[in-house]
């Protein structure tokens, strides 16, 4: 079984603590994770496991093969405060 992420580059988020009515950053959202023998297969578990996607206004969902299954404990973490 391969691993794939499912994310959608449609939507807007806010700053936190934003209290203005306009979004102000483009973003990408993860849709969420599935496995299958391909992207396609995986797809449809996706779509099985979260229903509620379908009732959603996202269209355009974009699927990227998880090669390394310990991405997530090989990442970095970045924070603008040190920066600022």
């Amino acid at each position: 079984m391969k691993s794939y992420i499912f994310i959608t580059n449609e939507g807007f988020t806010f700053q936190p603590e934003d209290e203005g009515a306009e979004p102000d950053i483009e973003n990408s959202q993860v849709l969420g994770y599935a496995k299958g023998t391909d992207k396609n297969a995986a797809f449809n578990n996706l779509l099985q496991e979260n229903q509620y996607l379908l009732d959603t206004k996202f269209n355009k969902i974009i699927c990227l093969e998880l090669k390394d299954l310990n991405v997530f404990k090989k990442a970095s973490y970045f924070y603008l405060e040190d920066f600022r």
